[in-house]
């Protein structure tokens, strides 16, 4: 099992890797690429960590050399938010970089399961679908836009306010990944029951729990650290579904029928060849459901930025 991360020289990507490089299975390749010519040096500093899994670094404008055979590929790549920015903002520069990327991906291992980390991840996901339809290669059951962070957010904040141990608590978060198109369903959080002013209030910090992080690091940084773990837990669950392990299931932001919007984020059946099935959302509150229809123009937005900006 081959997993490349592009972006591996950054706050999230060597978190990312630390974490793969200690997690992934016995005789795994775990490769490593950025533009920064730090990023060998990376590689070279977690080889000497004691797992059975090889690794290698890659720096420079070719991607390819990182993504040959890959089954797997994590792209955190791009500048991270400042104080006062919102995930828009991150656009100009990032959407190039997606799509430079992709456009390698496409050429070198088309049939990874790939994972889209950089922001505006609403915006991202959609242009780097509409690269790989250029290119010919696009299957919507390969490709996804990483949310994970959302949900581990969310179940730290509920077992925190319920005083219930982390791993008890799974909540599952529906939408998009920025501001309110971020929906938790907290009514379907088992065996844990919520005032409408907790409701209110947890979803409002889960919505905006990346603007916390970016202002306690006071203009050093974004949510680098727990993204890196959230990614990480979402590629060891690709792995686990490409080696056969049935039931594993997450929730990322993929292509689907379009119901509420090209791309939104659901449950998902992992299986060897991506996404088995894609599975409802359940049965909402009146709260989430108004939420659910008050974000889509703003998703359907961030959306068309994405389709529009590879056209």
């Amino acid at each position: 099992m081959k997993v490349a991360v592009l972006g591996a020289a950054g706050g999230i990507g060597q978190a990312l890797a630390l974490l793969l490089k200690t997690q992934l299975p016995a005789g795994s390749e775990l490769s490593l690429y950025d533009i920064a010519p730090v990023t060998p040096g990376v590689a070279v500093d977690l080889s000497h960590i004691p797992t059975p899994v090889k690794i290698q670094g890659f720096s420079g404008e070719d991607a390819t050399p990182a993504l040959q055979d890959a089954d797997v590929v994590l792209i955190s790549a791009g500048v991270a938010r400042k104080p006062g920015m919102d995930r828009s903002d991150l656009f100009n520069v990032n959407a190039g970089i997606v799509r430079n990327l992709i456009q390698q991906v496409a050429q070198t291992c088309p049939q990874a399961l790939t994972g889209i980390i950089t922001n505006p991840v609403n915006t991202t996901v959609a242009i780097a679908a509409e690269v790989l339809k250029k290119a010919g290669v696009y299957d919507k059951n390969r490709l996804f836009g990483v949310t994970t962070l959302d949900v581990i957010r969310a179940n730290t904040f509920v077992a925190e306010l319920k005083g219930k141990q982390p791993g008890e608590v799974e909540v599952p978060v529906v939408g998009g990944h920025s501001g309110v198109t971020i929906l938790p369903l907290l009514s379907q959080v088992a065996g844990v029951s919520f005032s409408e002013q907790e409701v209110i209030d947890l979803t409002r910090r889960i919505q905006n729990a990346g603007t916390e992080v970016v202002e306690a690091k006071a203009g050093g940084g974004s949510a680098t650290l727990s993204m890196g773990q959230a990614a990480a837990r979402f590629g060891l669950s690709l792995v686990r579904a490409l080696q056969g392990e049935s039931n594993v299931v997450e929730y990322a932001y993929v292509e689907g029928d379009g119901e509420y919007a090209r791309f939104f984020s659901q449950p998902l059946l992992l299986g060897k060849e991506g996404i088995v099935e894609r599975r409802p959302l359940g049965k909402l509150s009146a709260y989430e459901q108004s939420a659910l229809e008050e974000m889509l123009d703003t998703l359907q937005k961030d959306i068309q930025q994405g389709e529009a900006f590879v056209k």
